[in-house]
């Protein structure tokens, strides 16, 4: 665990490793309850407007076309890929 742990941290932990903390019988449940919430927070989309050529607009929907997807949808992970530095540029 990085960083300090204030007292109420110390006590959990120390009462965790004297197995004095049992699960609740629901606890599955609410972990992937939880976990599903996660998801969704992370993945929130926003709207938003572009100005492009009518020539790239074109080909956005040609090869969204030849993808077989939405072209927003196309144009979504295109920006992704970019700024996740996993857009691959061919010669």
């Amino acid at each position: 665990m990085s960083g300090t742990m204030d007292a109420e941290e110390r006590d959990i932990l120390a009462r965790f490793e004297r197995g004095e903390l049992v699960a609740r019988p629901d606890a599955e449940r609410e972990m992937a309850a939880a976990r599903e919430a996660a998801r969704h927070t992370f993945n929130k989309t926003r709207r938003v407007n572009l100005r492009v050529t009518e020539r790239d607009f074109d080909l956005a929907h040609a090869r969204a076309r030849e993808e077989g997807l939405p072209y927003q949808t196309l144009l979504s992970s295109v920006i992704h890929k970019y700024l996740s530095g996993r857009l691959i540029e061919r010669p």
